[in-house]
């Protein structure tokens, strides 16, 4: 027998693969999924395989199930990481250079050529490629592209010419995420901190003093009636500062914000927060108060400093309360102006007190704070002297009327912090003049995406509502950069096209991007994108062959069937190709379903490459081979949900690998008749195929998992040992080896590719005909006899552990036939509540009294305990339970070493004996 080495099946398939999955449009029905392209600025972690190796693992499913099936990828260039990148290796960024020489592995010698930032590129595609292949990923490598390809960039600037004509791209004034280093915009994919950090509008309200303002921004104008005083740090210096002219006291970081938000700064002196406590400012809606001390006042939030509202701010409560108790402005009292149902007269300090928070470190904090927020603002009334209208309604009354006669501006700032640029600098929000934007905020616009999304798949289905939220908040979105890799923006070459922007309908490029590189990109015009993906007919196209060999394709791949992607990218790029595709493609052509994924945690942590939390997927390769990281990741969550890798429990996985390879290896040559009991095995084996099959239409890996591993380990274990002594098994192991090896194969492909050439199975395995079930071998009467032999089995193990004996005899007492008429009455009854009072109309059961209700209720309990596949048929076709052990008393008196004796319990004398119930007959151990 050939010994168990991932090492060896890996090289043999990787010969036998090197072309194989190449898929071109054929009589076969399609099969087209994809998912989201790396962006290479770094090696692959356990993480990334997962997220390639869910669609691959459906993707061979559906090769066996005879589809035609796609699986292509490509490399995300476009935008600013690398560049940041780059600039920290060329000057020496020690951090940086220690994740890429130490944790990425990247040889001295290439790293130093990494001040290039298409070196980095070239290097990890490569790398993604080479480590991709190494998994097993049935990818069609010859469409392969970049996005800083030629013919690519064609593509988009055609794309762009829709969304344009359309009335979608528009040029204005936008607050955006800025990198003041790059000088640029910066998205999502170009951060390394805050990436999902959104622009938030404050309300500066202006409090004067001395020939100065003080700004503090806040979100609640309305409040401003409860105000009794101002936070300041005594340990940052401030600035007191020109700004449009006008004298404001703000820290040194506000000054730099405000610069960059329309206004001119001029910064005059410096001035020390321990010199501003204490001192009065006042505003006409609140009057005179003063500036208290506060070390937790960040001087880069907002303007620097705060507004203290203690009646309906927590955080300004506690702070208060704290210095009261330490005798220090004891006269303040909060101000409520805030009435809120099921809060007190003062909401801070009723949900404070509530809560049991003892300062302000406590952790609960932010979540009691957005709590009373969220509170005031959907079901909050504003006291009659103060106006008496609903929150909602009075807080952009009063921001506009502070902005129109008490000198309130308005500034932007993140909701989050701290927003982190690749280049290591941090970002702050600027606004823009002259920004083109894409139109997401436009009505009709997002109908057009909400009607199709009705007619998608969504997977799970639970997102639905995800998506649904973030089509309807979605805003305007910033669309091009200065600085980074990628397209120039056709109306205004300066400037590029954003990561996020110019990766929406690139799946459509796949289906030709093998093809087009054979034409010269000067000749791409739009004409030629239009005939490709619209069919739009023009007499003086060029390549005229070439260009209908990429219609073909288009039309025979498009639409794809599912797009599989991280759950993160529903609020940006899921959201977004659902806009592009809908503007640019017929209906018939739009999007079938979306696939979206957890996340991945390394030893419970949340993995993250730029803190080193990672374990390379290389790494993992080497050490425990493809197929067990495969098999871990799949089996250790469904996609959806966040998955944990532990190196411990990963070990355990390519010993269950093992295990499934001697197994087979052991019982595939079995040549014997077939008894009962084989007959019982291979009906077992329709339902895992069944199960299987459905599961993995339902992408639900882990089950499938489950199923076609466990489920058939279980019920070969269990068929050996009910083999006769000197009996291998029969000729049927064949037929089970040759299913469990074709369902395991999309999961543990090496290792099915060598056992489907140890089984003489013709071709590929990975191109080998699904096991299909047929319902013609399924056996339920067998299926029965064999779980109420096992059931009983482990009962008696039970017993023998609990009463630690040595026995000498093992009674098995069955149930009478009156307990299986009121199994079966409860069984068929639509209310089994109520089953009982029926069931004791009857005659001859009212006789029985107590013991026909104790049993009815004891019956009622052991069929909500059963599988549904085992109550069905035990009502449709009952099974002779004496015949049943009679058959199996040979095996049972092996199993236990001493007679076994079956007898009605009736008859049996023993008290234990009455406890026997339909399908669990009462054990006397003697």
């Amino acid at each position: 027998m050939s010994e168990f080495d991932l090492l060896k099946f890996e090289e043999e398939a990787h010969e036998r693969w090197l072309h194989a999955f190449e898929s071109n449009p054929g009589n076969l029905e399609k099969f087209y999924l994809n998912v989201a392209y790396p962006y290479p600025s770094g090696a692959m972690h356990v993480g990334h395989g997962r997220t390639y190796i869910v669609p691959d693992v459906i993707a061979r499913f559906w090769r066996m199930r005879g589809r035609q099936v796609l699986y292509p990828m490509a490399f995300h260039v476009t935008g600013a990481p690398v560049i940041g990148i780059s600039k920290r290796i060329a000057r020496r960024d020690e951090k940086t250079i220690r994740l890429y020489r130490d944790l990425y592995k990247v040889p001295q010698d290439v790293l130093d050529g990494f001040v290039e930032p298409l070196t980095i590129v070239r290097h990890f595609a490569s790398e993604y490629q080479r480590v991709m292949t190494a998994c097993g990923l049935s990818i069609d490598w010859r469409r392969r592209f970049t996005t800083v390809d030629p013919t690519y960039s064609k593509f988009i600037e055609w794309q762009w010419k829709h969304l344009y004509e359309a009335g979608h791209v528009i040029k204005g004034v936008h607050p955006v995420r800025y990198c003041t280093v790059d000088d640029n915009p910066v998205g999502d994919h170009d951060l390394l901190e805050g990436d999902k950090a959104e622009v938030i509008k404050f309300t500066l309200v202006m409090f004067r003093f001395g020939d100065a303002f003080i700004p503090t921004a806040t979100l609640r104008p309305e409040t401003i009636h409860g105000v009794t005083n101002l936070w300041a740090n005594p340990e940052v210096t401030y600035v007191k500062a020109l700004v449009d002219g006008r004298p404001w006291i703000v820290s040194k970081e506000a000054a730099e914000k405000l610069a960059l938000q329309d206004h001119t700064v001029e910064v005059q002196e410096e001035v020390p927060g321990r010199e501003l406590v204490d001192k009065k400012v006042s505003h006409p809606l609140c009057g005179e108060i003063s500036i208290l001390p506060a070390g937790f006042v960040d001087p880069d939030m907002a303007s620097g400093l705060v507004m203290s509202v203690p009646a309906h701010a927590p955080f300004d409560y506690i702070a208060l309360r704290d210095l009261q108790q330490a005798g220090k402005y004891t006269e303040i009292r909060p101000i409520p102006l805030i009435r809120v149902e099921g809060y007190g007269e003062v909401p801070a300090q009723s949900a404070v007190e509530k809560a049991g928070i003892k300062n302000q470190m406590d952790s609960r904090m932010d979540a009691l704070t957005q709590e009373i927020y969220s509170a005031e603002f959907s079901k909050g009334k504003l006291f009659d002297k103060y106006g008496g209208k609903p929150v909602r309604v009075a807080r952009d009354e009063v921001a506009d009327l502070m902005t129109a006669k008490y000198d309130s501006e308005v500034m932007y700032e993140f909701d989050v912090r701290p927003v982190v640029c690749r280049c290591g600098n941090k970002v702050k929000v600027k606004i823009l003049h002259d920004q083109w934007f894409l139109r997401y905020s436009d009505p009709a616009w997002k109908q057009q995406v909400s009607d199709h999304l009705k007619d998608m798949t969504l997977v799970p289905p639970e997102v639905r509502l995800e998506f649904d939220r973030t089509v309807d908040w979605l805003k305007d979105w910033a669309c091009t950069r200065r600085v980074g890799l990628g397209t120039r923006f056709p109306w205004d070459p300066a400037q590029l096209i954003e990561p996020l922007s110019d990766s929406t309908i690139y799946m459509a490029y796949y289906t030709i991007a093998h093809r087009i590189r054979e034409i010269d990109s000067k000749l791409l015009t739009p004409e030629i994108f239009e005939y490709i993906f619209l069919g739009k007919e023009n007499k003086e196209l060029p390549e005229r062959k070439k260009l209908e060999a990429m219609r073909k394709e288009f039309l025979y791949w498009y639409p794809y069937d599912f797009r599989f992607s991280a759950k993160d990218l529903i609020s940006n790029h899921l959201t977004f190709q659902l806009f592009h595709h809908v503007t640019i493609f017929p209906k018939d052509k739009l999007p079938k379903g979306m696939v979206v994924f957890g996340m991945g945690l390394l030893n419970g942590a949340k993995m993250s490459s730029s803190k080193g939390n990672v374990f390379l997927l290389e790494d993992a390769v080497k050490e425990f081979g493809a197929d067990t990281v495969r098999m871990f990741l799949m089996g250790s969550a469904e996609p959806w949900q966040d998955f944990d890798w532990r190196n411990e429990l990963v070990l355990s996985t390519k010993k269950q690998i093992e295990r499934f390879y001697n197994t087979v290896m052991d019982v595939k040559d079995a040549g014997g008749e077939p008894h009962d009991i084989d007959r019982w095995l291979i009906s077992r084996l329709q339902s895992h195929v069944a199960k299987t099959t459905e599961a993995l239409m339902n992408f639900q890996t882990r089950q499938a998992l489950q199923e076609a591993y466990f489920g058939i380990e279980t019920d070969l274990k269990w068929y050996r040992r009910r083999l006769p002594e000197g009996n291998d098994g029969s000729r049927e192991l064949h037929t089970l080896c040759s299913a469990w090896v074709r369902l395991l194969a999309p999961f543990i492909p090496f290792t099915g590719e060598h056992l489907w050439k140890e089984l003489a199975g013709e071709g590929l395995v990975s191109f080998a005909p699904w096991p299909v079930a047929d319902e013609k071998l399924v056996n339920e009467k067998i299926e029965l006899a064999e779980e109420l032999l096992s059931r009983t089995v482990e009962d008696i193990e039970s017993i023998q552990k609990l009463i630690q004996i040595t026995p000498k005899s093992i009674t098995i007492a069955l149930a009478p036939e009156w307990k299986h008429e009121v199994f079966r009455t409860i069984a068929k009854a639509s209310d089994r509540n109520t089953v009982i009072r029926e069931i004791m109309k009857d005659e001859a059961m009212r006789k029985r009294g107590k013991d026909a209700t104790d049993a009815a209720k004891q019956c009622t309990t052991l069929i909500h305990r059963l599988p549904p596949q085992v109550v069905g048929p035990l009502v449709r076709e009952p099974i002779s339970e004496q015949a049943v052990f009679e058959s199996a008393r040979t095996f049972l008196e092996q199993e236990f070493g001493v007679p076994v004796h079956v007898t009605e319990a009736e008859s049996s004398g023993h008290v234990k004996a009455l406890t026997a119930l339909p399908f669990k007959p009462a054990i006397i151990i003697e």
